[in-house]
């Protein structure tokens, strides 16, 4: 079996779905590997360490797609990209199958198996494949270090000659795994941190790593696979108003809300950012899925009523290098999975399998 790999396009990019470790990997398992020219050169992999590794080096990514029977990519494929694939081939990807119906639609029509990566299950065996907390444990992190550094204060109490400077205060919107990264990063760094999440299981998880639990009852949140899936309008209500008197004394506020498939809930609007101090700073991680502040803008840093809104939405591209590392990790753990070196297995009713394969054989099937 020959796996591509091609750079990808999509702007503030940066990640490559293989690094050389796994390439060479791969290849110990009988696989072929074929990259285009370039395609690790964000995340500072030499084309020289991938012909180390053992992989074939091609000049275009539609050399790269000609060439290879499955396609290992980062972000879910451009117009161009899919222009170039062969028709019967398989993707392995991000795709977000439900806010991307026309990507898929493209890829069924090539005949294309797509395979999502962000639709890995949440079973234990499943763990080493899970891209999703690997990135989001890069993003939890910069998210930290972005606040940080957006901020005029510093974050760990200083006692000085001139007097004691008291500690940052960080609030964190939920304790996923980007939640629990950032909780531990702004600790380490010197920060009070106080941390807010619908699902009152997390609060041990929260405390653990030396965070305060802001304690509400949830009410009408419906979960699934460990995962928020529904929130009531009467829930956000609640937690906008218990919120509102812990942002009004946050420097550093950062959200990680999201909801598979759905715009992610507003849970700081324009009024409760009135309510914070001049200088204080929120990162919004939600941003690309709409945003959990109501005033923040995508990919832009914004002043509104005196606190600064950082809405960056590709954090694990600016850690390029360890976000391709951990990805690349993923999918060699699932590739394994799914296929040997003589081609897929094609088990069907297999609960990963089932769970990630998008379109197959010129039917969409989730």
């Amino acid at each position: 079996m020959k796996i591509g790999v091609i750079k990808e396009i999509r702007n503030r990019e940066n990640r490559v779905a293989l690094s050389p470790e796994t390439v060479k990997n791969f290849i110990k398992n009988g696989f072929e590997c074929i990259i285009e020219k370039g395609a690790g050169e964000n995340s500072y992999f030499s084309d020289d360490a991938y012909r180390s590794a053992g992989a074939i080096i091609v000049n275009t990514a539609a050399e790269t797609c000609a060439n290879c029977d499955v396609l290992c990519k980062v972000n879910a494929p451009e117009t161009e990209e899919i222009s170039v694939m062969k028709n019967g081939t398989a993707l392995i990807s991000f795709l977000y199958s439900q806010i991307n119906p026309e990507t898929i639609a493209a890829l069924n029509a090539k005949q294309i198996s797509a395979f999502s990566m962000d639709a890995i299950p949440r079973i234990s065996r499943a763990q080493s494949m899970d891209a999703l907390s690997s990135q989001a444990n890069l993003a939890g992190y910069k998210a930290v270090l972005l606040g940080a550094s957006g901020s005029g204060r510093i974050f760990p109490m200083l006692m000085t000659a001139a007097g004691t400077i008291t500690p940052s205060k960080v609030v964190i919107f939920g304790a996923g795994v980007a939640g629990l990264q950032a909780i531990g990063t702004a600790k380490r760094l010197g920060a009070v941190v106080e941390v807010t999440d619908i699902r009152p299981e997390t609060k041990e998880q929260v405390e653990s790593l030396g965070g305060k639990f802001i304690n509400f009852d949830a009410g009408d949140v419906k979960i699934e696979g460990g995962y928020v899936k529904e929130t009531g309008e009467d829930t956000l209500k609640k937690q906008r108003e218990i919120l509102t008197k812990h942002l009004a004394s946050a420097d550093v506020v950062i959200t990680t809300a999201l909801i598979p498939g759905r715009k992610a809930p507003v849970l700081i609007t324009e009024e409760m950012v009135k309510c914070m101090k001049l200088g204080s700073v929120i990162v919004d991680m939600a941003v690309e899925q709409g945003g959990n502040c109501e005033l923040s803008e995508l990919d832009k840093t914004v002043v509104k009523h005196g606190v600064k809104i950082i809405g960056e939405s590709n954090l694990p591209s600016l850690l390029s290098q360890n976000a391709s590392e951990g990805y690349a990790k993923n999918i060699y753990a699932f590739l394994n999975h799914l296929a040997t070196k003589d081609g897929f297995k094609w088990e069907m009713d297999e609960e990963i399998t089932k769970g990630t394969l998008i379109c197959h054989a010129g039917n969409i099937l989730k």
